[in-house]
């Protein structure tokens, strides 16, 4: 019986420890990888003017409650809130950028921070966050997807305006992940 108890401490221990080193990742990397996507993002700038028009600006804003909320949940569902939006970013720019006057390599490279970013950080998650996604979230990132990039045909000026958008979402993420680093 004692066997049995020392047993299942040594298994808690080993897993808590576990638990804590894979978080340790968000301590010193995140910030590193955050301003690595930020930079590969504005190396993507491309000069074309943006000539979507307003009215499609207006229904792409993002639902600036869903932030707020996230900024006053707990450390988990704002790490699943940061994953999400990292994971919807990488499936948008999985899209056909051919006509954005981009490097391939560029993209390539900021995807992989990205995803390295939402590959770590869910590492820091309890299983049962795992299942959890805004469908708010979700709903946002399609309609980035159909009303900007489809309805334009994908157009240049379409993924710039994408390309805006997502460099916020990346500054307000990194925002609310780094409100759980501790100083």
């Amino acid at each position: 019986m004692l066997n049995k108890t020392l047993s299942v401490c040594l298994f808690v221990a080993l897993f808590s420890a576990g638990a804590s080193l894979s978080c340790r990742w968000m301590n010193d990397k995140f910030k590193q990888h955050s301003q690595t996507s930020l930079a590969l993002l504005d190396n993507m700038t491309n000069n074309s003017t943006n000539t979507t028009e307003d009215a499609e600006l207006d229904t792409l804003a993002f639902p600036d409650q869903l932030y707020d909320l996230a900024s006053k949940a707990s450390a988990e569902d704002k790490l699943i809130f940061t994953v999400q939006i990292l994971r919807e970013i990488s499936a948008l720019f999985e899209e056909d950028y051919s006509a954005a006057s981009w490097q391939e390599s560029t993209v390539e490279h900021f995807l992989v921070v990205v995803n390295k970013q939402a590959d770590e950080l869910s590492s820091c998650i309890g299983s049962r966050g795992r299942k959890k996604k805004s469908a708010k979230l979700q709903m946002y990132f399609k309609r980035l997807s159909q009303l900007a990039l489809k309805r334009n045909e994908y157009s240049a000026e379409a993924w710039e305006l994408i390309r805006t958008e997502i460099h916020l979402h990346l500054i307000r993420a990194d925002l609310l992940a780094s409100s759980l680093i501790p100083n």
